[in-house]
């Protein structure tokens, strides 16, 4: 302050252009860094660590492999594994039905439940039989279900000659069956079954609603059944008292009547053998006789087997003859 009491200025003051230098200096730094940040981020890092250039087949696997490659292998490598865990283990079945129910109550949850069941055309088999060979239950959707599939396990039944499934949307299942027919009871090795005339095996055992179907013995029977036992049937007087037809060598058939009488027919000319039996025991009583075979293989003769007693008999008759005097013999 001066003797006034004023303030006293500087010698020298900061003038209008300082400042502008001073600014323009403090551009001039500024510039130079943002250009500084910008050449180094366009400036690729160094590696910490040097390694060895790589060959060049990595060198392409790097270039042209997707970058998420190793993950999706690793995805895969993981299912497989999976996968064979579960099929090694035996699982396969049980994990294949988990997900047929999974898939199959999301279809009844929308609404393609079996509610309706339609089957045409069964005898033997019933509703609940057909449907637990064809594989479908409670837990069935009709959306999924395979209908060749289906038709299939049901040929596979040899009572179902053939079938037909039908879906209709959204909950009615028709099958329609053309079951094969008991034709005759076929024994073979000691065991009996029942066979339709095709000589498929209906079942492998015989109740007794199947006792009075004709019965044929021996290999090969069951597929030749058919044709021989309609030539019988053109003989009524032989086939009433038919006990069993046997095929012998798969080549010629016997029969077996209920009395326990033998015929042995031919192996050609069957039909003429059996009309001659026919007439036989029409004119002669044949079959009433006391004898225990009849062989007709041979074209040009017929061979009688008396039983024990017949034949004893016989030979007692043929004694007495023998042993009567002729007459003007000396005494």
């Amino acid at each position: 302050m001066d003797g006034a009491g004023r303030l006293t200025r500087s010698v020298r003051s900061v003038g209008p252009q300082a400042d502008l230098k001073a600014a323009a200096i403090g551009a001039v730094v500024l510039l130079r860094e943002w250009l500084g940040r910008r050449a180094r981020a366009r400036t690729p890092a160094k590696p910490v660590i040097d390694r060895e250039p790589s060959n060049r087949l990595v060198r392409l696997v790097e270039r042209y492999l997707p970058n998420r490659l190793g993950v999706a292998l690793t995805v895969l490598m993981l299912l497989g594994s999976a996968g064979l865990g579960i099929v090694k283990g035996g699982h396969l079945d049980a994990f294949t039905a988990a997900l047929s129910d999974t898939r199959n109550a999301l279809a009844n949850s929308a609404g393609f439940r079996i509610t309706e069941v339609v089957i045409n055309g069964r005898r033997q088999l019933s509703q609940d039989e057909v449907l637990a060979i064809g594989g479908v239950n409670g837990r069935s959707s009709l959306l999924f279900l395979d209908a060749a599939t289906l038709r299939d396990k049901l040929k596979a039944n040899p009572w179902i000659s053939d079938a037909t499934i039908l879906k209709l949307y959204p909950g009615q299942l028709q099958i329609d069956l053309v079951e094969r027919t008991a034709f005759a009871l076929w024994q073979q090795g000691g065991r009996l079954a029942v066979i339709s005339e095709d000589g498929a095996v209906l079942e492998p055992y015989v109740s007794r609603r199947f006792m009075t179907l004709p019965l044929v013995v021996g290999k090969g029977a069951d597929l030749k059944a058919r044709d021989f036992l309609a030539l019988l049937d053109r003989y009524p007087q032989v086939r009433s008292v038919t006990k069993a037809a046997i095929l012998v060598g798969e080549r010629r058939w016997n029969l077996r009547l209920k009395d326990g009488l033998d015929i042995r027919l031919p192996e050609n000319d069957v039909g003429n053998a059996l009309a001659m039996l026919s007439k036989l025991d029409k004119e002669d009583r044949l079959f009433s006789r006391d004898i225990v075979a009849v062989d007709m293989r041979l074209p040009d003769r017929l061979t009688v087997q008396l039983s024990e007693d017949a034949a004893k008999a016989r030979e007692e008759l043929f004694k007495d003859k023998k042993t009567k005097k002729k007459p003007g013999d000396s005494a």
